[in-house]
């Protein structure tokens, strides 16, 4: 029976495909996806869900599927004539050496670095006055280079380390001990490890979390009763002690363990979404001590980020929506017991700790400040950074009176900084040498009002000399979302794209983090709209403002991003040219049945909650909202078969909507990459093919017919 509906399936790819004719374009032949009659009744209202055979991921019918729209993809993106000629610069400008910020474990410091083109970057490590060598080379893991590097924490004299390791971009870790001056495997590897940081407990042992394996697919069957275990040096993995979240009272989707840098205690994050913790203390010191609570609700985010003795330094934004730090001793470290150490300013917090040091980072309409404090709470210093943009670091072991920061902008490599905690002066450690030159971009900062009248930052970057003639092709990219806030970096991307002549826009939407708590909650569940208002006045302004029209604007997204995009686009098809949503989260009545998913219903709500949050969600879900007869602007849907982050379900769905329903010539289409997941760990190689294929469909459906500046191309073949 299962065979006969492959063959089916194959007779209706092969046979019955739907027409899109582009005029003086590529034609189109789409694969005609079978429908089945899968209804859901939600509070009396019936949904009709026909492709929902798609979120099978396991099936040989969506195997199938998967192919067939690769096939029309690759066939029409093969088509391109300057495909292969973006291809070949993001390889050329790529190609440059990058070397991270350094950071010091025991005898040696340790950096990454990547020659240029190498799928992965390279882990070093280096003695005073001696050549660095490799220590950690994950180019070695796999044939195919979709074997990542994720996690990385050492015991505090550096003599061991473990790390963790995706395959295929999958969520799902192994977990592999090391002997470090002899790089040699200690024990056996640990299995089944995710969403997971790993904290040592002197040399003993270490914490991590994990889920049981679902029953059905791992890649997509529902997660949600994540464990804390202690694994003890030298005992099986099955042996490991379970600490927290395996008993009902404990159950929580999130689950987090660490230990403080004198390993006196063992911190406990519990939470149920993606925003809100509550936090629990172990005295590691007297054996068998029980949990003591800090804060037994989720109405904050809340971490201890320092201790001196059994002084606690906390970061929360409990009655400060911008964060505060306070200070509390451990034997009560109750709310009603805390003292405010920086209080809470008009600017978002973000610190860390160095060199015997607090470094309090503010965002400044998404700029960074730097302020340096010592542990009486007195500001010993502005930092003066090299310019304005994003600065990252300023953080180490606190016998440290040196460490690394790094600078970035739109238009600007990140370069790092060798930084002395005593003086407040740095120096240049590292500048990359890159064929772009910043100096011949500029970035702008913009100010517009959306539908409610709220003001919304937006940065726009570009060639110096643009001609506001509304005919430049611009891309407006956004996320707004999950407390995540868009900060000024500089991506190689980006930067072939400015070359051709191409508008960069990144404004700071509501349900970011750019402006604190109630920026964020004024973007979610019932507010959510607010976000996608943002974005369309964001359109709105590049076009009214004439660095573009409609006909030259595409709008890109992914993640929380790529349903940014795939509401904006059904809302308001007329506005943009191409809509690009990358791994989106795309079916809002069911994006909670699916691995971690029901963790985001702080920011969403669910289907399930009440009839109002069904409704406000049937709305704007995108998978629901592609209406026949519309014209859709040119879209090409990306994500990879392993994402087990945002499953491609969601995309696989949204992708069918559209064929059937695209009344005019623009093509819709699914580009699905095989052994890849939600992006992080993604080979160099992969990313190069896939933002040559973003540019040029983008390129190409803007009807340009020859890349705007080619005598870019033609310089670098020369």
């Amino acid at each position: 029976m299962k065979n006969t509906g492959i063959i089916l399936l194959l007779i209706l790819i092969n046979f019955s495909c739907k027409n899109s004719e582009q005029k003086d374009g590529i034609a189109v032949n789409y694969p005609m996806t079978k429908k089945a009659d899968t209804v859901e009744n939600y509070f009396g209202t019936k949904v009709n869900d026909p492709y929902r055979w798609l979120e099978d991921d396991r099936s040989e019918e969506t195997e199938t599927w998967v192919k067939a729209e690769n096939a029309v993809t690759f066939d029409y993106l093969e088509k391109i004539p300057f495909r292969k000629d973006l291809k070949n610069r993001l390889e050329q400008l790529w190609n440059y050496e990058k070397i991270s910020s350094p950071f010091k474990e025991g005898d040696y410091t340790y950096f990454y670095k990547n020659d240029g083109l190498q799928n992965q970057f390279v882990l070093y490590r280096q003695k005073e006055n001696q050549e660095a060598e490799v220590f950690l080379d994950p180019n070695s893991f796999s044939e195919d280079g979709t074997t990542s590097l994720m996690g990385l924490s050492f015991t505090k004299d550096g003599s061991m380390a473990a790390y963790s390791i995706s395959e295929g971009g999958s969520d799902w870790r192994k977990v592999v001990v090391i002997e470090t001056e002899g790089k040699t495997i200690v024990e056996d590897t640990l299995i089944d490890v995710k969403f997971s940081g790993l904290s040592w407990y002197g040399n003993e042992g270490l914490y991590y979390s994990s889920y049981d394996k679902p029953e059905g697919s791992e890649l997509s069957a529902k997660t949600d009763q994540h464990k804390l275990y202690y694994h003890k040096l030298g005992t099986p993995q099955s042996a490991d002690a379970l600490i927290f979240g395996g008993i009902p009272e404990e159950k929580h989707r999130y689950i987090g363990g660490s230990v403080t840098e004198d390993n006196n205690y063992l911190l406990i994050s519990a939470a149920n979404s993606t925003a809100g913790n509550k936090l629990y203390l172990k005295d590691l010191r007297k054996p068998g001590s029980k949990l003591i609570t800090i804060l037994d609700h989720e109405d904050s985010d809340t971490d201890v980020i320092e201790n001196v003795g059994s002084k606690l330094y906390l970061v929360t934004n409990l009655d400060a929506p911008n964060k505060k730090i306070i200070t509390v001793d451990a034997s009560g470290p109750g709310p009603e017991n805390w003292e405010d150490f920086i209080p809470e300013t008009e600017h978002v917090l973000s610190p860390n700790t160095g060199g015997g040091y607090f470094f309090a980072e503010y965002m400044i309409d998404a700029i960074s400040k730097v302020f340096q404090y010592d542990y009486d709470g007195k500001l010993i210093r502005e930092i003066k950074l090299p310019g304005i943009g994003s600065a990252n670091g300023f953080g180490g072991k606190k016998e440290e009176k040196e460490f690394y920061f790094s600078f970035t902008n739109y238009n600007t490599p990140s370069s790092s900084y060798k930084y002395n905690v005593e003086t407040g002066n740095y120096v240049p450690y590292w500048k990359p040498q890159i064929d772009f030159n910043p100096d011949d971009y500029e970035s702008k900062q913009v100010f517009y009002t959306s539908k409610d009248g709220t003001k919304i930052p937006m940065i726009i970057t570009y060639k110096k000399g643009l001609i506001l003639n509304s005919k430049n092709p611009t891309i407006l990219y956004g996320y707004g979302g999950f407390n995540i806030s868009l900060t000024p970096s500089f991506s190689i991307v980006n930067a072939v794209w400015m070359e051709q002549g191409g508008v960069y826009a990144v404004p700071n939407l509501r349900g970011g983090g750019e402006y604190g708590k109630k920026w964020h909650e004024s973007g979610i569940k019932t507010k959510k709209q607010n976000v996608f208002d943002d974005f369309i006045a964001a359109a709105e302004y590049l076009i009214e403002n004439k660095y573009t029209s409609s006909e030259n604007l595409a709008i890109r997204g992914g993640s929380n991003g790529g349903l940014l995009v795939g509401a904006t686009m059904t809302q308001r098809p007329d506005l943009m040219k191409v809509a690009l949503p990358a791994v989106g989260v795309l079916d809002m009545l069911r994006y909670h049945t699916f691995t971690s998913g029901a963790g985001w219903h702080y920011d969403y709500g669910t289907s399930a909650d009440s009839e109002e949050m069904f409704q406000y969600l049937k709305a704007y879900s995108p998978v629901h909202n592609v209406k026949e007869g519309v014209e859709y602007p040119a879209t090409l849907i990306t994500t990879g078969d392993h994402d087990d982050r945002v499953v491609p379900a969601h995309s696989f769905k949204f992708a069918a909507e559209l064929q059937e329903k695209q009344s005019g010539p623009n093509p819709t289409l699914i580009r699905i990459e095989t052994n890849a997941g939600h992006g992080a760990g993604t080979p160099v190689s992969k990313t190069i093919e896939q933002y040559a294929d973003i540019f040029a469909f983008t390129l190409y459906n803007m009807n340009y017919k020859e890349l705007p500046n080619k005598a870019v191309i033609k310089e670098f073949k020369e």
